[in-house]
């Protein structure tokens, strides 16, 4: 296995004719169009604020440096995520227009499979801006084994691909590719180390501003991992691989500037101690879950005062569950950051409007923010179960899965968090009551993130576990009223099942299998559309979209 955080190994010669791909567009800026799509209802926009007055004079100092590094992860995004069309925005006909486009990072709708919102425009790369735009997984892979000497470093992580004036592909590293931007990231986050007051913090942000200048990462990902009484924290670089639908190789950047709510991070404290007898106990053979989770974990909650990158576009983060890096993840574990203001702003603003649709009206009493808040972090948490290699020497389930990678990580995440609600539950730390708040609250949530779209690794996992509990019996839907209702027993069953399906998979490394399976369960019905279209219809936003920054601090 190629480590996460090994440099890219022989380099071809790079040309001047690599500079960053460009794609056209085929209509001029007057005849451009708005597309019937543009829906001014999708996103509900929520200021980003907390109460500054907890923070120190040094911390309060630091936000304004860690949001001007933010806003160049921001930058490369763009960058990584639609080329140099960032620079055709300011000439497009209408404000709102504008608007979506800045929204997307791109003239793709991320809320509607990616669907292209501006005439003229084609079909989004399915490697995004990583790779030329025409690459397909076919020439990709006929390179690879021609050129098996390049296989790493055209697969690594940190690298964009782009072709040589002769034709040949050539690797360039980040730290190349974006210099501009993580050499201005960099210094901004050494001047903001020299003004934490936190040893750890401190640590850590002189290592992250070095890491972005060389493509290693992991030593900044442990001392990302040792930090446990800061105060302000800050997720930036490369982290995700969600924009790389071509084979998910390739992490996107991004940035969140966070405060901790350390009354509500002590309430969490205990729940990641859960971990290693939830990993003994889950219903597949032992050899899925041979690997121990990492006992170094910690689960604290924030608000977050400043979104960048891919973590910003389309449908927002409300949760973190990082490092991605296998190694550092059973040596040290996760941390899980529960991002509890943004969660609030889509519980009021989207979850209890789509209950009071489609949840059946006696069972909206288990509708809570507390169930909501605990299962998102269950999710993260139960990123942390399961198996992180496979068990047939096909490398990580990151690696064997490629594109489909993603969407299972993130189903399974979402199936499991119910597990663990359902444990405890068995094990008496959850009451009748509270157990049935995170059912009914985990299927509103369903109906929430499936209107993310196909060209979400989110959406597509709740499109998958939406069906799999239909076909279960896990809910029935009323024809009368429309409405949805939790069969207790079927869910803990399907539950059970999924689990097993998913974790084998993974553990088998067995990417056809996860094709099938998401050919039929990850879509959208006939029946499940009408009832999102009828949320649509009441003008509930699938979204948040931020007004977020130094002026909104009021620093």
């Amino acid at each position: 296995m190629q480590p996460r955080n090994n440099r890219i190994a022989n380099q071809p010669m790079l040309f001047a004719s690599l500079a960053l791909s460009t794609f056209a567009l085929t209509a001029t800026a007057d005849s451009t169009e708005t597309k019937s799509m543009i829906d001014p209802n999708t996103y509900a926009t929520v200021r980003l604020t907390t109460d500054l007055s907890k923070l120190s004079d040094s911390e309060k100092k630091m936000i304004p440096l860690l949001i001007q590094a933010a806003k160049e992860m921001d930058d490369v995004f763009w960058m990584q995520a639609s080329g140099s069309f960032r620079q055709t925005i300011p000439s497009l006909p209408s404000e709102a227009l504008r608007r979506y486009a800045t929204i997307n990072y791109g003239p793709w709708d991320r809320l509607n499979g990616n669907e292209p919102f501006i005439e003229g425009v084609g079909p989004k790369p399915l490697g995004s801006f990583f790779y030329p735009v025409d690459m397909t997984r076919e020439t990709f892979e006929a390179y690879v084994a021609k050129h098996p000497e390049m296989k790493a470093s055209l697969e690594h992580q940190y690298s964009v691909v782009r072709r040589n004036n002769t034709g040949e592909l050539a690797v360039v590293p980040y730290a190349e590719a974006y210099s501009k931007q993580v050499t201005t990231a960099s210094k901004l986050l050494k001047q903001a180390a020299a003004l934490a007051e936190d040893g750890g913090l401190r640590k850590y942000l002189s290592l992250r501003a070095d890491a972005l200048l060389s493509d290693e990462y992991q030593v900044s990902d442990l001392a990302w991992m040792e930090m446990k009484s800061n105060t302000i924290d800050v997720v930036i670089g490369p982290i995700e691989n969600y924009e790389d639908r071509l084979f998910g190789y390739k992490s996107a950047h991004e940035a969140y500037v966070l405060v901790k709510d350390k009354e509500w991070s002590d309430r969490l404290a205990h729940y990641a101690q859960l971990l290693p007898d939830l990993q003994r106990r889950l219903p597949v053979k032992i050899a899925y879950k041979k690997e121990m989770p990492g006992t170094d974990s910690d689960l604290n909650a924030y608000d977050v005062i400043y979104y960048a990158g891919d973590c910003n576009a389309g449908s927002k983060t409300i949760a973190i569950n990082l490092p991605n890096d296998e190694e550092v993840q059973l040596k040290k574990g996760t941390r899980r950051l529960q991002l509890k203001n943004a969660m609030r702003a889509k519980y009021d603003k989207i979850l209890l409007p789509i209950a009071d649709v489609l949840i059946a009206k006696d069972q909206r009493k288990h509708i809570t923010f507390d169930a909501f808040f605990g299962n998102t972090m269950f999710h993260e948490v139960a990123h942390g179960l399961g198996i992180k290699n496979t068990i047939n020497g096909k490398g990580t389930v990151r690696q064997a899965m490629k594109d489909q990678a993603s969407a299972l990580e993130e189903g399974k995440a979402d199936i499991l968090g119910l597990y663990m609600v359902t444990r405890m539950f068995e094990d008496g730390i959850l009451k009748q009551g509270e157990v049935m708040d995170n059912y009914v609250t985990f299927l509103a949530g369903i109906f929430r993130s499936v209107r993310f779209g196909a060209a979400s690794a989110h959406g597509r996992a709740n499109m998958l576990r939406f069906n799999y509990f239909a076909d279960a019996g896990a809910f029935s839907r009323d024809t009368e009223t429309g409405t949805y209702r939790v069969n207790m027993e079927k869910m803990q069953s399907a539950m059970t099942d999924l689990t097993r399906l998913i974790l084998k998979l993974q553990g088998d490394g067995d990417y056809d299998g996860a094709v099938e399976l998401m050919m039929k369960k990850g879509v959208v019905g006939k029946q499940l559309q009408a009832d999102l279209d009828r949320l649509s219809k009441a003008n509930i936003p699938v979204d948040v979209v931020f007004e977020q920054g130094i002026e909104v601090l009021g620093l």
